[in-house]
Parts: C-alpha cells; sequence; structure tokens
C-alpha cells in the first residue's frame, strides 16, 4: 500500500500557528531606513523595466534585519499584489534547507557523512549502490542523477513509490566516481534518510517545520504546503528562453523528464504544492528564508537559537574534491558545490550572487537564490515569480538586485 506524506500532521492546529505570517521590526533605523530605499529602488527598477514581475528581498547583517522590500504583481491575470507575506516556489534553493536537516542528524550523531546510505536505508544498496556514502549524494556524485521510468506528477506526490523506484536504480557511474547532479533524485534521498535517522521517522517536511522553521521563527519555509496557504501563493510567469530538444543533454532530460520538468504547469498543480517535493518543492517567503542563512551566517545561531554546532558549520563552506570537474547533466559546466551540499559563491558561471567564495548558496530554477556569507555576516533572499534563464550578466536582474543590497550595506 503506497502513501502521500503532505504537510499535514496530527498537530495541524500548530502547525498553521506557527504558519501565520510574523513582521519583525528594521534595527538600526537609520542605516537600515537607507539600506531599504536602495534596495526598493532596484525592484522598482527592474519591475519598471519588465525583467521582473513581482519580487521580494530580505537581507540579514550581522543578525539583524537591515532589508526586508518588496514589489510587483503576484500574479498579473487579477492584480493581486506581492507583500512581505506573499509565498514563493524557489524550486531548488529547497535543496539548501534539505541538506541542513540532513547535518542537524549528523552533528547529533544520528548519521554519518562517510557512511553508506545503506546502513540507515538497506533498500538502497540495490543493484551496486551499496558503497555509496552520505557523502556522495551531498557532493551529486551518487551517480543516480536520473528519475525514475514511468515518473508522472502524481507519482511525485506519492513519497513510497518515489523512494521505492530511486532505491531501485542503478547508478550510471559507480558511486563516488564522477560529478553528475541529482537534480531531483537528491531530495527523495536526503529526505529518506532523514526520516529513516529520525528518532521520531519524521518526513522532512515536517522535520524543517518542527526543527529549523519553528525554533528559528521562519514561518514560511514550506516543503509540502497546506490548502490553506495556497491562497498567498505567487503565480509563476514563464518567460524561460526555450532551449531546443536537440541541444539538451541526454543526462539533463533525465535528470528532470518533461512529464514532471520544473515548470508552472507541474508545480502550479495543487497535488504537487501539497506533496513534500523534496529538492524542489518548496515555497518560502524572502523573510523566512533570509533567517534560515542568517543561521548559518552566524555560525550555526541565529537570536540566541543554536541549529547546528560551529564545529560543523565551519566545514559546510569547504569546495569538494574534484570541483572543477565538467558535469555532463548540467551541459558540461563544473559546479561550485561545497562538500556539504551548498553552492559556494564566487564570479565563476554558473554565478551563485554570492561574490565571496567563502559563501554558502543554493539558486533555484529560474533564478531564485539565498545566500550566507560568513565573513561580511551577510545573509541574503530573494524570491520572484518570473522564471528566467539569462544567457549573459547584464540580462540577470537578479544579480543586479544582489548588488543592491551590497552597495546598501557599502559590502
Amino acid at each position: 500500500m503506497t502513501s502521500t506524506r503532505q504537510a499535514s500532521s496530527t498537530d495541524e492546529r500548530a502547525l498553521l500557528e506557527a504558519s501565520r505570517p510574523r513582521k519583525e521590526p528594521l534595527v538600526n533605523p537609520s542605516t537600515a531606513l537607507e539600506a531599504n530605499a536602495h534596495v526598493q529602488r532596484a525592484i522598482d527598477a527592474a519591475i519598471a523595466a519588465g525583467r521582473e514581475t513581482g519580487l521580494q528581498v530580505a537581507a540579514y547583517h550581522r543578525g539583524k534585519l537591515v532589508v526586508d522590500a518588496w514589489g510587483g504583481s503576484a500574479d498579473p491575470a487579477t492584480g493581486r499584489p506581492v507583500t512581505g507575506d506573499t509565498l514563493f516556489n524557489v524550486y531548488s534553493v529547497t535543496k539548501a534547507v534539505a541538506a541542513t536537516a540532513l547535518h542537524m542528524l549528523v552533528d547529533r550523531g544520528r548519521l554519518d557523512y562517510d557512511a553508506p546510505v545503506a546502513t540507515w536505508w538497506p533498500e538502497y544498496a540495490a543493484k551496486g549502490k551499496g558503497a555509496t556514502t552520505v557523502r556522495d549524494v551531498l557532493t551529486h556524485r551518487a551517480g543516480v542523477p536520473q528519475m525514475p521510468d514511468g515518473v508522472t506528477p502524481e507519482r511525485l506526490c506519492d513519497w513510497d513509490w518515489m523512494t521505492r523506484a530511486i532505491a531501485d536504480l542503478a547508478p550510471l557511474a559507480a558511486p563516488g566516481t564522477r560529478t553528475l547532479y541529482l537534480s531531483m533524485t537528491f531530495g527523495w534521498i536526503v529526505g529518506e534518510l532523514v526520516r529513516r535517522a529520525d528518532p521520531q521517522h519524521r518526513s522532512l517536511g515536517r522535520f524543517v517545520r518542527e526543527e529549523i522553521a519553528g525554533p528559528l521563527k521562519a514561518p514560511d519555509l514550506w516543503i509540502g504546503l497546506p490548502d490553506s496557504q495556497v491562497h498567498r501563493v505567487a503565480t509563476q510567469v514563464d518567460a524561460m528562453r526555450p532551449i531546443p530538444a536537440e541541444h539538451l543533454p541526454a543526462l539533463f532530460l533525465a535528470s528532470m523528464p518533461p512529464a514532471v520538468a520544473l515548470e508552472p504547469r507541474v508545480f502550479e498543480r495543487a497535488d504537487v504544492r501539497r506533496a513534500e517535493v523534496a529538492g524542489v518543492g518548496g515555497i518560502f517567503t524572502a523573510r523566512s528564508q533570509a533567517r534560515f542563512w542568517a543561521m548559518l551566517a552566524g555560525g550555526g545561531e541565529l537570536d540566541g537559537v543554536r541549529l547546528l554546532s560551529r564545529q560543523l558549520v565551519a566545514t559546510l563552506n569547504v569546495p569538494r574534491a574534484n570541483s572543477g570537474e565538467p558535469d555532463p547533466v548540467m551541459f558540461g559546466f563544473p559546479l561550485p558545490i561545497t562538500v556539504a551540499g551548498f553552492w559556494f559563491g564566487g564570479d565563476h558561471p554558473p554565478v551563485c550572487s554570492a561574490r565571496s567564495p567563502r559563501a554558502l548558496c543554493h539558486p533555484g530554477q529560474g533564478g531564485s537564490i539565498g545566500w550566507a556569507d560568513p565573513d561580511a555576516q551577510l545573509a541574503v533572499a530573494i524570491c520572484h515569480n518570473r522564471l528566467f534563464n539569462p544567457a549573459t550578466r547584464d540580462e540577470d536582474a537578479i544579480l543586479t538586485i544582489a548588488d543592491a543590497v551590497r552597495e546598501a550595506l557599502t559590502l
């Protein structure tokens, strides 16, 4: 018998109470208000130029909220405006939150980076995957970028079907030997490790609600969205520049099959929003996401709440071995991935908006981004609803906004 794990739990009343928007005052009024105004002007200019539709930006500096700005339309068809409480699909930015849940269990002695995945998930050892370590998954060297045959939007919503099918995949390269970006499979592998290692065997979405979002007072980190919150979600505008099928790498298509592509037609379905699509299905606000990154920028702690030890956080931005290796899933680009499943900053392509090479970040399909720069003690989240794939830096409105944040804080 299969099941679908969703956002609701036995204490749904408490969950929904935690989801109510929380506003927080800007601190250091003169500096913060000037910074906020500078970023607001950049947002307004991007929208006026047609480079963005709806946009939110939140930033923390030295653990304090200094930017909380937004603009544009959450739904062009109805004219509904973006507010600070609008929710946005963030796609692969979700991976950073999922990886952090796993790191918390490592910190607690429940998981081990160097141990095989099959230690906790014996079925995963099938078809030559027995030696795959937790670290192999985090560094996208597990060898299983391909989605299971026969996957559909309905099956995306069936956690048990997805995890059984992924456990039964044959690796395309020996685990640990080659970089093959886990575009979608990452979420189910990490999420199932979290579920099995957690003493309460909570789903990833519930673990994030109870162990990250709640303690951080970041209520809008949703991996599995209750129906009661759908009215807050921004409608996506698909402005992606189409790439002819003959130019798409075969492994890219295998990792994100057309039937379940990262597109509004799939991810605006009610069942997909409701399900825990753990690697690409996050629906966040910039405010809550920025608090998550601020925790990482603060060495694992924010406002006296510690989620990760300072010692573990200090290891998260170490580049993985073979970080310059081309990834055939992602058009041959060498992806800037750390040993912990994050991307690191810098100006190398593909650019991650965080200029510091020591910054932790993660981009999402269509341009969403978040990062934590421990040196500058800066955390930034940018959420938007105009999915776009810029061909040049000059086309990238998100980079313009990111630069405006740094300019506003003279960083």
